[in-house]
């Protein structure tokens, strides 16, 4: 007995045609056309490597450099004139400051004491999440120069809380004519301070993460969003 290949052709064809509207699948369609665009955003780059060793290596020098050389300050200039240095670029002497960084806020060291206890938990609190080599030294910067101001406040006279922090250093002019007189605790939250500012203003963030990046991706969200 003969088969009848058309027969057999067009029941294979119609059992195909069946099981494709059962799957929902057209068979007859290229590979990977799904018929739409595909919204799947790019992989993220992978985030910086952690920070905080550098955090740990850069705050307890400062901090050191700072209660030394306040020490020997104070062994060597209390009570006597100032001294000229480096040509008269700068003057050692001491005066002991009860206001904040470069003589401001004076009467206020209470007050200025307690902004420095918070300022150094909130940054102890982000050190573990410091992902930026700018951000990690600003802020080691800025906590190893509270942090040395802040053992005056606490352990010189008048007493706790109140302690006038010690200052030597008179730029140019002597008894600061010229600036304020500083000490190293002082110019350390001063460069610190400008660090994170810089940084802020290149558009990185504490975690490594780039906040224009950020800004751009959020409008690219909202504009789909519109539409």
């Amino acid at each position: 007995m003969g088969v009848d290949n058309d027969r057999v052709s067009d029941e294979r064809s119609t059992d195909t045609a069946a099981e494709a509207d059962v799957t929902g699948v057209d068979e007859t369609a290229p590979v990977g056309d799904t018929g739409g665009t595909d919204d799947t955003p790019p992989p993220e780059e992978p985030l910086p490597p952690r920070r905080a060793w550098l955090f740990a290596v850069v705050a307890p020098f400062i901090l050191i450099a700072d209660v030394v050389t306040k020490i020997v300050a104070v062994a060597a200039l209390d009570g006597e004139p100032p001294v000229r240095v480096l040509g008269g670029l700068a003057y050692l002497q001491i005066v002991r400051n009860p206001g904040a960084a470069f003589g401001m806020a004076t009467g206020m060291t209470w007050l200025l004491t307690l902004v420095a206890v918070r300022v150094v938990i909130a940054i102890i609190w982000i050190m573990p999440k410091l992902r930026s080599v700018g951000w990690a030294i600003g802020l080691a910067l800025v906590l190893a120069g509270a942090l040395g101001n802040l053992i005056d406040r606490f352990f010189r006279q008048p007493g706790p809380l109140r302690g006038h922090v010690v200052d030597f250093v008179s730029a140019f002019e002597p008894n600061g004519d010229f600036f304020p007189v500083f000490n190293v605790a002082d110019s350390s939250i001063v460069c610190g301070g400008a660090l994170i500012v810089l940084m802020a203003l290149l558009g990185r963030d504490y975690d490594g993460s780039s906040t224009k990046d950020n800004t751009k991706s959020n409008t690219k969200d909202n504009t789909k969003g519109k539409k």
